[in-house]
């Protein structure tokens, strides 16, 4: 449908942001000046961050005040840039709203090479400063990037070309979501199915074989034909990083990605290696599944087929917000009644697909703005699961930011699989405790097998591929498009393994993933579903110690380094343990389907 058509209860409350984008245009005109973000309220401080802890204090608030407003703006412009990313108002405003944070990137440019200018003396001066104690960690933090911090107009240079390297991830935004056209696939009784983001994962579910086949053919072809385009976007989004870390001084793309959340590049290359080790488990998965298909040979299309044919369980979306608010009660009844509260009356939630609508699902929000749900709804069991998922992410964000100040109001990227998946293990021990067939319960331990597979094992092959062709790059080595699609079909070969049909056009999938365009996200999929399901076991098998130990991670924000909150939680993510208990989770999951099969 077109976006017009969509009920007001099936939106987000976004008007409760800016009631219309004439409100938002007087909240941004307010901060300009001659169609410029007006900086004079912070220049004011610029030189003088050495005349002591109050005169740091005082820019410190002035700047926090102005990002909160326009993180605030932001939020408004993308949430409705998402609805409809053909709709060329909402677009304008989108663009110009990323030309002001580019804006406010460029002029405070000089702020923390200005700090990092002090002398090892004043640093300890202003850490140790009761006026500055609310900002210690910040501060700290940022004392910490000094070997990496260039001079004023090295970084205002830098800061300067923010918004044209970053040219490559919107240009694959603007074509993967809009401009591509997938076409139709055709059935065994030449019925034709129209491809669309949204629905293709619904066909590869497809028992019909043939159907799952020329949808997962036709699918991948249509990004074949844009090869050379795509290897050139993502290679501009692999120069991006090297030329970062170069710039900044860091042995390499992975060192960079990782200092500033304090994470040992060990932790990433260790992930690799004990996937890699313990693959075992997911052959026997792959085998299980053919053996229960009936399949002389499994392709990758026949992955996301269910295992009960005859047994496909649809939710309608109101019973899917109920099945949350049962399943969470672990949490206690505070966290049971804002999730229900944000699900029900504030409206969090965007629910179905419509036209042009962003692709996906993702959970969004600022310090000033509850937080949003972006859902492409089709009535699955697996779209229970992504608004669970996603429900974790928005809780995070608001029991953080209903504990922490603004600058710890936000949890680092390496936390922000923790607690969705959490809430996916949550969801799932509910269903599983309250289902009685054994048709259901296969169809939920298959669901889980998928979920695992794709978040610790599948995104696992992403972090290595992702590994790979930024080392290549950095040893001069060209990213063309056969060496990506070669790079990627060899990993594709090892994790699906040798009982698996590797399919040819499997090679070009690494065109169709935006998380390539993140800058080493995806190893954090992995780990999270790690910390996760360790982090649940103990809510499920504890008591109110466990119960609150969780909480309180919720709470922490970005007011510890990401390692010490999960340590604190009870997870140390600096050992292999937790990445192995998820693996023989999986393991034992494996056994009890086939127990049940038999």
């Amino acid at each position: 449908m077109n976006r017009s058509e969509v009920t007001k209860e099936n939106r987000w409350k976004v008007e409760a942001i800016f009631n219309d984008l004439e409100d938002w245009k007087k909240a941004l005109n307010s901060l300009l000046k001659d169609n410029k973000l007006n900086l004079t309220n912070l220049l004011q401080y610029k030189g003088k961050l050495h005349e002591g802890p109050e005169v740091l204090k005082k820019s410190l608030d002035a700047n926090f005040n102005l990002e909160r407003q326009l993180t605030k703006l932001y939020t408004y412009a993308h949430l409705r840039h998402d609805e409809d990313i053909a709709d060329t108002e909402n677009k304008g405003a989108f663009i110009q709203m990323m030309g002001v944070m580019n804006d406010y990137g460029v002029g405070m440019s000089w702020f923390e090479p200005e700090l990092l200018s002090l002398s090892e003396e004043k640093m300890k001066e202003y850490l140790n400063s009761p006026a500055l104690k609310d900002f210690r960690f910040h501060l700290e933090k940022i004392f910490r990037m000094k070997p990496h911090t260039l001079s004023k107009e090295e970084e205002r240079l830098i800061a300067l070309s923010g918004n044209a390297l970053s040219t490559s991830y919107k240009t694959f935004s603007a074509l993967n979501d809009a401009d591509l056209k997938f076409g139709e696939a055709i059935d065994s009784n030449n019925k034709v199915y129209p491809i669309t983001h949204g629905n293709y994962q619904v066909l590869l579910r497809s028992p019909d074989r043939t159907l799952r086949q020329n949808a997962f053919e036709t699918y991948h072809h249509v990004f074949a034909q844009y090869q050379n385009t795509l290897a050139e976007l993502l290679r501009g989004a692999v120069e991006r990083n090297i030329f970062n870390a170069r710039a900044r001084r860091f042995p390499s793309a992975l060192d960079a990605a990782l200092y500033p959340n304090k994470i040992d590049p060990k932790v990433y290359r260790q992930l690799i290696s004990t996937v890699k080790q313990n693959l075992k488990p997911l052959y026997r998965y792959f085998d299980l599944r053919k053996k229960i298909l009936g399949l002389d040979d499994i392709h990758l299309f026949d992955m996301m087929v269910p295992l009960t044919p005859s047994l496909d369980m649809k939710v309608e979306y109101p019973d899917a917000e109920k099945l949350l608010i049962d399943a969470f009660k672990p949490l206690g009844s505070d966290y049971t009644s804002a999730i229900e509260k944000g699900l029900k009356s504030d409206r969090w939630v965007d629910r179905y697909e419509n036209k042009n609508k962003r692709s996906g699902a993702y959970s969004s929000g600022c310090y000033d703005t509850d937080p949003y749900i972006l859902m492409n709804y089709k009535n699955l069991m697996r779209d229970v699961f992504t608004l669970a998922h996603e429900a974790g992410h928005s809780m995070h964000s608001l029991l953080t930011r209903k504990t922490q100040p603004y600058h710890y109001g936000d949890y680092p990227i390496f936390l922000a699989e923790v607690a969705s998946t959490f809430n996916e293990e949550l969801l799932n021990h509910h269903l599983l405790n309250t289902l009685k067939s054994d048709q259901e319960k296969i169809f939920l331990i298959t669901q889980k097998l998928d979920d695992i597979r794709g978040t610790l094992f599948r995104q696992t092959m992403f972090a290595e591929f992702e590994l790979k062709i930024h080392e290549m790059a950095e040893q001069n080595i060209p990213l063309t498009p056969q060496a990506l699609k070669t790079t990627y079909y060899e990993l594709a070969k090892e994790y699906f393994g040798p009982g698996v049909v590797v399919d040819d056009i499997i090679a070009i999938e690494w065109s169709r993933i935006p998380h390539f365009y993140y800058n080493f996200y995806v190893f954090q999929y992995a780990t999270g579903v790690s910390a996760a399901l360790a982090l649940a076991n103990k809510v499920l098998k504890g008591g109110a110690n466990d119960q609150e130990a969780y909480l309180n991670f919720l709470r922490s924000g970005s007011s510890r380094y990401p390692i010490e909150t999960l340590e604190q939680a009870g997870v140390r993510m600096d050992s292999p343990e937790p990445i192995m208990g998820a693996i023989n989770y999986f393991d034992d999951l494996v056994t009890k389907l086939s127990t049940l099969i038999k």
